[in-house]
């Protein structure tokens, strides 16, 4: 509100600014001073300043922040980032706590004592301060120096529309929910809080909604920012004989002063009554004495009041205010310039009176009575023309407050088209988007339907291969019972000839095999199986049981074949055949045989099976994913060497983990040819192409056996192909075998291959973990003319894998480069006639001989005392060693 204010001898105007970002402060400007229009106008500018705080505000962006950093930490950075350089603004609101915390215990406000509580309420503003120093050093770590705001309340909503309203808020951010509430595709608001403050906080305020550094909704801004309290202008201006008429209107707490041209030239006229009323009190302090003519006294007084409250109130014009002198009249100031006439003395002659009269103060007198006669009309004029002045002004205010309403009106229809047309361009939007959503359904639509067309394609000709497939089923279905009848005729026989070859066995068996390995007796086969004891068991299959030995100072592996067991004397001789035949670092070393008892004797693989290993049976370490792509990679170089032997290439038929053994460095052994095959190769001109092997009755393990196996009873190569894809698959996943191919594909059609992952085998570089498991598909591919080579295919992926794991360099390098156990650790050399001493190890048997002869009682390995002397001929390392000599 203005308030005009009177002050002697000056004239000052007061600003007092009001608004909420200044408090209540006052400015006092001097203008008694001012003359004409120019400097009013600087007054309503320095007005102007006052209420605009002397500077323009500048534009924030408020965060509200939390009193969890880790919370509130993800909105704050997306704001930062989001700013678009506006000054960040820390805002933040205490919420008291209901209870406090004593001796272990939790105690209502209201109980406890006025200390405990405001100790507590200090403490928790320290840590309200604490927490806004951990917001303020992650701004400052992005290079942003942020404001900070915090508020007391009793409830974080309101305390938060509270600042809004009071600071006039203009942009802010807040949390839409909690970030482990956070979902893929959040549209909606999860929090009470930021749903309350969505639908309550003023329309002018924009708030954006953040969760785990996502934007999820944004409330735009309805209204204009409310302009701040403008300031209240109070000039000090003395006006004691202002007109009643001329009083200015009161000002209400939210009007704005506007200075126009006419109440511009109202406040000339009222600032340059100083002046004049310095003249009037220097014109009335002449007439102190006392005069005789009080009629003509009070009338002089009247004028020449009459002449100042006319120059009080004069608009300046050009002719200037008149000049009344002081020096005749300040000759009446002493009583002795006065006749006695004047004073009213009536004893006083007029001759007296006559002969003191001085000419010149008539003529003064007259003098001045004209000066105010010529004042007071000036004053009348003057008068008419501040009435018509005063009716100007009423006029204008009134147009004004009609030029008021009237925009108040269009203003409110211009933000009602505003807000319809914001309305239309909204629902514009969302028909747009959902067009776009029609659209991209309708393309997406096209191509399933192309990609469905292809697949009934692919599909059509898959029937029309498999209705061949059945029509020469059907054909070859006869073919294979009349071979069944003569199998079963050959089977009769060879049990018959293996019943023989059983009573035979000392002589023809034993004569076999002692070309390339040891001969045991089945006493010696129960001695170091402490006859069969339980506890040295560590493992069964079909064939039979396997236990741990300690045969002849060597700790074995002895495989005793059951009576009912799946596998007979056959497998036997053909396991006995290929071990024979095979020799590869990663194919099971066979030490020796026991004729009497068909039983085999391998080297001891401390590891156990690589199907112990991926189910941690008896709390064994998991395999690590370094470890599984090398025994990947190690598998795979044994089953390239035995498909690729000559001149029959050997398919193992039962490949799975039970049957791949791991050593003590983890090392990939495999085992278990008892079912193997050997395939013959058809020469031509193009190379040599290897043909099937056909049964009637396929044999192996269900999920890890190739379907076209199982449905047309050919084996070749490309079958353990798909039972390696199998056991790639269980390496990557540690899930069972069964429905592993369709979940594996699912899951890389989806993309989300990393959530199928073994996570016991650590963190599978992604990359790596993709490629493996896309050969693995590729390996088991239902067609087998589909599946990848071993050698050109699967080797080449898997080898660089491998070196980069640790694992042993390609089966190649390893032909040429001899084995470490085929060096004799006393010549370092490879050894011709390798036998075993008593501490376990094999030596150069020459070398050995020396050794003791020397007067050595000890290993040349362990430097421990040896039980004995005796020597044991390692034929089988001598048979390895002679075929790799060959193959060189």
């Amino acid at each position: 509100m203005a308030i005009l204010s009177t002050a002697t001898p000056g004239i000052s105007l007061k600003v007092v600014d009001r608004s909420p970002s200044s408090g209540s402060r006052s400015r006092v400007y001097d203008i008694g001073s001012m003359e004409g229009g120019g400097e009013i106008m600087e007054v309503g500018v320095a007005a102007a300043v006052v209420a605009g705080g002397g500077r323009q505000h500048e534009e924030k962006l408020y965060v509200a922040v939390g009193k969890d950093v880790q919370e509130s930490k993800s909105t704050l950075i997306w704001a930062v980032h989001n700013s678009g350089g506006k000054k960040i603004c820390l805002l933040h609101v205490l919420f008291p706590s209901p209870t406090i915390p004593m001796m272990g215990a939790e105690v209502p406000a209201t109980d406890a004592t006025t200390r405990v509580v405001r100790e507590h309420r200090e403490s928790e503003r320290q840590s309200m301060h604490e927490t806004l120093n951990d917001y303020e050093r992650i701004c400052m770590k992005m290079g942003v120096q942020p404001e900070k705001l915090h508020v007391e309340s009793k409830s974080i909503e309101n305390g938060i529309i509270q600042l809004i309203q009071s600071h006039r808020i203009k942009n802010l951010t807040m949390g839409a929910a909690s970030d482990k509430r956070y979902r893929r595709n959040m549209t909606e608001l999860k929090s009470k809080k930021a749903i309350f403050i969505k639908n309550q906080a003023p329309a002018y305020c924009q708030i954006s909604f953040v969760c785990s550094g996502f934007l999820i909704h944004r409330r735009e801004s309805t209204a204009p920012v409310p302009p701040p309290e403008p300031p209240i202008i109070i000039p000090d201006v003395e006006q004691p004989n202002l007109p009643r008429s001329f009083s200015t209107p009161p000002l209400h707490r939210n009007d704005t002063v506007k200075l126009t041209n006419p109440v511009q030239d109202m406040l000339k006229r009222v600032f340059s009554t100083t002046e004049r009323s310095q003249r009037r009190n220097s014109y009335r302090s002449s007439f102190d004495g006392p005069v005789h003519n009080e009629t003509a006294a009070h009338e002089l007084e009247s004028i020449v009041s009459s002449s100042a409250r006319s120059f009080a109130f004069s608009s300046g014009s050009s002719s200037g205010a008149p000049v009344i002198p002081s020096t005749p009249i300040g000759r009446l100031s002493g009583s002795e310039h006065i006749p006695q006439s004047i004073h009213g003395h009536d004893n006083s002659s007029p001759s007296a009176l006559d002969g003191s009269m001085d000419n010149s103060f008539f003529d003064h007198m007259v003098q001045a009575i004209s000066d105010a006669e010529k004042a007071r009309r000036e004053a009348l004029q003057e008068a008419v023309r501040r009435g018509k002045a005063e009716k100007d002004v009423i006029e204008a205010l009134r147009k004004l407050n009609f030029l008021e309403s009237l925009y108040a009106k269009e203003h409110r229809k211009r933000k009602e088209v505003e807000e319809s047309l914001k309305q239309e361009e909204e629902e514009l939007r969302v028909m747009k988007n959902q067009l776009e959503e029609v659209k991209e359904e309708l393309r997406l639509a096209s191509s399933q339907k192309s990609h469905l067309q292809s697949k009934l394609e692919e599909t059509d000709e898959i029937v029309r291969e498999l209705e061949q497939k059945i029509v020469s089923a059907v054909g070859l279905l006869q073919t294979f019972k009349e071979e069944r009848d003569m199998l079963e005729l050959e089977r009769d026989n060879a049990l018959r000839e293996a019943e023989d070859l059983r009573s035979n066995q000392g002589d023809m068996l034993g004569t076999s095999l002692s070309q390339h390995y040891s001969e045991f007796s089945f006493p010696e086969i129960v001695e170091a199986c402490q006859n069969f004891n339980s506890s040295l068991k560590i493992g069964e299959g079909g064939y039979g049981t396997i236990y741990k030995g300690y045969l002849r100072h060597t700790t074995v592996a002895i495989k005793i074949r059951h009576e009912q067991g799946k596998q007979g004397p056959r497998e036997f001789l053909q396991e006995v055949d290929v071990l024979s035949k095979v020799r590869h670092p990663h194919v099971v070393t066979l030490i020796g045989a026991c004729p009497e008892a068909w039983a085999l004797v391998y080297e001891y693989l401390p590891n156990g099976s690589l199907e112990d290993r991926l189910i941690c049976r008896g709390n064994t370490m998991p395999l690590s994913w370094q470890h599984r792509i090398r025994i990947a990679t190690e598998l795979c170089s044994a089953l390239v060497f035995i498909h690729s032997s000559s001149p029959q290439s050997i398919v193992h038929g039962d490949l799975k983990p039970s049957n791949i053994l791991l050593d003590a460095h983890l090392g990939c052994k495999l085992s278990d040819f008892g079912i193997c095959r050997f395939i013959s190769r058809d020469a031509s001109s193009s190379g040599s192409t290897t043909l099937l092997y056909r049964t009637e009755n396929p044999r192996g393990t269900l999920h890890y056996m190739d379907p076209e196996f199982i449905s047309s009873g050919e084996l070749g190569p490309k079958s353990d192909v798909y039972s390696f894809g199998v056991i790639l698959l269980r390496l990557l996943t540690g899930k069972p075998a069964i429905g592993i191919i369709k979940e594996v594909h699912n899951a890389i059609e989806k993309g989300k291959l990393r959530s199928l992952l073994d996570p016991l085998a650590g963190d599978w570089p992604h990359l790596q973990a993709e490629q493996l498991a896309r050969l693995a598909l590729w390996c088991c591919d239902l067609n087998r003319r589909n599946r990848p080579d071993l050698e050109s295919d699967v080797w080449r992926l898997l080898e660089p894998m491998g070196a980069s794991c640790g694992s042993y360099s390609s089966f190649v390098e390893e032909c040429r480069q001899p084995p470490s156990y085929f060096i004799c650790p006393i010549l370092q050399e490879v050894m011709e006639d390798p036998h075993v001493a008593a501490d376990g190890f094999t030596y150069e048997g020459e070398a050995l001989r020396g050794w003791f002869d020397s007067g050595h009682n000890t290993s040349p390995m362990t430097n421990e005392q040896l039980a004995h002397r005796n020597l044991i001929p390692n034929r089988a390392m001598r048979s390895a060693i002679q075929e790799w000599l060959q193959n060189r």
